[in-house]
């Protein structure tokens, strides 16, 4: 697709749900953003008013509705069918960027051609001066983590690789994007980056963290990560992604560990033994994850499938070389 010299080179998409209070200070870091750009905003069939306020307070965005709330990754696949620029910076709609925020993001990736997303320096909010991150790692046991949560901002001042990027704050080169595979719509909340980021690397593309480009977050603002809802979509969504991008035997492992500490558990509770009583280990927490992971798992095998179908061996192992790395 050809793309118009003057016309600007990166769309922001920001996804909302229920979130008409946190736009605001989102969409006002946006117009002061010194890099031009095209807003898109996608409200999951939202019910507090938030398109009367896109309207009233920010015509330059441009507004999908959706008929449904279908999550952070159904709201991003939705705006990237709708994306015509070569970039797509994602933003969450509890974050707020620094002026030169995206400017940073599209100079790195301008300079580094290979690749595929670019990740920021993610601060907190509520803890003034700590790291949320800065991008993804992925643990030998397939859990994606926050790489430098809790750090002081500044700790990793030099950009460098990373293995995933931060779906809170990134910016994708949308041609990598199409070539991986798109972001997985079916996942719903949570480890859409990381299986996007995987894919990524198996495509032969990289992963890159820019550090001048600055967000402020309000960690989980939308989100109670104490919630059986997020216990139930991070634990299907981590299984799906080892199914979806993982070496065979490390998917297997994943699944198989899953199955025995649930029997554990519930071994514990038959013999009156004291479990953690927090969302990841509740039984029903559980057996509705992997009841779930099992409906979905012909669609990730099929999307295994063109996945292998696109990258050669000698790309497959430098992905896997990223598994447990602690930079």
């Amino acid at each position: 697709m050809s793309h118009p010299p003057d016309a600007p080179r990166v769309t922001v998409v920001v996804v909302t749900w229920q979130g008409r209070h946190l736009l605001g200070p989102c969409l006002e870091s946006l117009r002061h953003q010194t890099l031009g750009h095209r807003l898109l905003v996608v409200d999951n069939a939202s019910t507090d008013g938030t398109t009367d306020f896109l309207a009233a307070q920010h015509p330059e965005a441009n507004v999908l509705v959706s008929r449904r709330n279908e999550g952070f990754a159904g709201g991003v696949a939705r705006a990237l069918g709708a994306v015509d620029t070569p970039y797509a910076a994602l933003l969450n709609n509890d974050a707020t960027a620094e002026p030169d925020w995206l400017a940073a993001l599209v100079a790195h990736a301008d300079a580094c051609p290979e690749a595929g997303a670019v990740t920021s320096q993610m601060l907190l909010t509520d803890a003034p001066g700590t790291l949320n991150n800065t991008g993804v790692l992925l643990l030998p046991s397939g859990y994606g983590a926050d790489r430098d949560l809790g750090e002081p901002a500044g700790s990793r001042p030099e950009p460098g690789e990373v293995f995933g990027f931060s779906g809170g704050a990134a910016l994708l080169r949308t041609e990598a994007v199409d070539q991986a595979g798109g972001m997985p719509a079916p996942f719903f909340l949570y480890y859409e980056d990381t299986d996007l980021s995987w894919r990524l690397r198996l495509a032969g593309w990289t992963v890159r963290y820019e550090p001048r480009a600055v967000v402020h977050h309000a960690h989980s603002a939308t989100a109670d990560q104490q919630s059986e809802s997020f216990a139930f979509y991070n634990e299907r969504n981590r299984l799906l992604t080892l199914a979806r991008c993982a070496p065979a035997g490390m998917a297997v492992r994943g699944a198989t560990q899953f199955l025995v500490t649930t029997a554990s558990l519930t071994l514990r509770r038959l013999i009156r033994r004291p479990a953690p009583d927090v969302a990841t280990f509740r039984l029903a927490v559980r057996l509705r994850a992997f009841r779930s992971f099992l409906r979905l798992l012909p669609w990730a095998v099929r999307g295994r499938r063109a996945v292998v179908r696109r990258a050669s061996p000698g790309v497959r192992a430098v992905a896997d070389r990223w598994v447990g790395r602690a930079a």
